[in-house]
């Protein structure tokens, strides 16, 4: 079986490097071609249904996709990687998560092998169905996925898939200028607010989405749930920002080294500047 011991010793030393994983560090860019080149070695790019062993993680199965100009093998960049290792850091810290916006089941299956109880929400109908099927050859039964979205109430809203992208796909309305050729259809939505009173851990890469959910918490939603989210732009960023400066909720941006946001600049405005992390907690537990 596959593996390689540069990316185990990868994602079992990120968390000490905690203050050097923005983008722009010097660390983190040579980090990211070194992940690169070993993922690569790692998962071929054909529809290989293989193990490889993933440690720490243990054995994986996640065969090949295309998904437009994104494939599969993007699923593991470095801020990804990173996300990971702060699961198998704190899996002993976390009990049930969400993953909202799950995409192929990546993140999902890492929660699972972590020993988290997770539920994970993707509505386009294409992922949902790959992603089922990653679930079941990684025998992830604790993780329970719901073909639908998640937003601020339950009913039907209008899903646009971006074909030379699907990983942009987005409830529509959550980007201004959806780019290329474009499929629209009505998908299911899930009121996330009830999920996450039950959820102490919240992975939420919704695509431009997250202004909305996150807007309509409250700081007692926070109480016992942190969450690491995608910032869709410079907008969504600065509502965000407004809105959690009012509550005794902090921002933790990877942007920054994962330290406490003190000024909209701080804000991360696309997945290109990193993950940000919500919590009523003083510090990332890194």
């Amino acid at each position: 079986m596959k593996q390689s011991p540069i990316l185990e010793n990868l994602l079992l030393t990120l968390p000490a490097k905690a203050d050097q994983h923005s983008p722009e560090s010097e660390l983190h860019i040579s980090m990211k071609q070194e992940a690169r080149k070993e993922i690569i070695s790692l998962f071929p790019t054909s529809d290989d249904q293989q193990a490889v062993d993933f440690k720490p993680f243990g054995e994986l199965i996640f065969p090949y996709h295309k998904m437009g100009a994104i494939d599969s093998l993007n699923l593991f960049d470095l801020d990804e990687l990173i996300i990971f290792s702060f699961y198998w850091k704190n899996r002993n810290s976390y009990k049930r998560t969400l993953d909202v916006g799950a995409n192929l089941g990546l993140h999902s299956i890492m929660m699972a092998k972590c020993g988290f109880e997770v539920q994970c929400y993707e509505p386009d109908p294409t992922h949902f169905k790959i992603l089922t099927e990653n679930l079941a050859r990684n025998n992830c039964t604790a993780v329970k996925p719901f073909n639908c979205a998640a937003s601020i109430k339950s009913g039907e809203m209008e899903f646009t898939r971006v074909l030379g992208n699907t990983t942009g796909s987005h409830l529509s309305g959550a980007k201004a200028n959806p780019y290329g050729e474009l499929e629209r259809f009505k998908v299911q939505v899930v009121n996330i607010r009830p999920l996450m009173a039950e959820a102490q851990l919240i992975k939420m890469d919704v695509e431009g989405h997250e202004k909305d959910i996150l807007l309509a918490t409250e700081e007692a939603d926070w109480e016992n749930t942190d969450a690491m989210v995608e910032i869709q732009d410079e907008n969504n960023a600065k509502a965000v920002y407004e809105h959690f400066n009012k509550m005794k909720v902090n921002l933790f941006p990877q942007k920054i080294n994962w330290t406490q946001a003190r000024t909209l600049d701080d804000m991360p405005t696309s997945y290109r500047e990193g993950t940000l992390f919500i919590s009523c907690k003083d510090k990332m537990p890194w």
